[in-house]
């Protein structure tokens, strides 16, 4: 259960860490630190979803 959760947390912080690499491609010009770690909860957001995907897939 603790390895599912460091786990879980390991590839929260992958991701967030690829946005953040990858934040240039999107349409924002600020708050990269909180876009970076909100992605998830934020990907509700239709135009923030196309935007997280530009960072990702480039």
């Amino acid at each position: 259960m603790e390895l599912l959760v460091l786990g879980a947390i390991v590839l929260y912080c992958l991701i967030a860490l690829r946005f953040w690499q990858g934040f240039h491609r999107t349409y924002y010009t600020q708050s990269r630190f909180i876009l970076s770690v909100l992605w998830l909860p934020l990907l509700m957001n239709k135009s923030y979803r196309e935007n997280f995907r530009r960072a990702l897939l480039g």
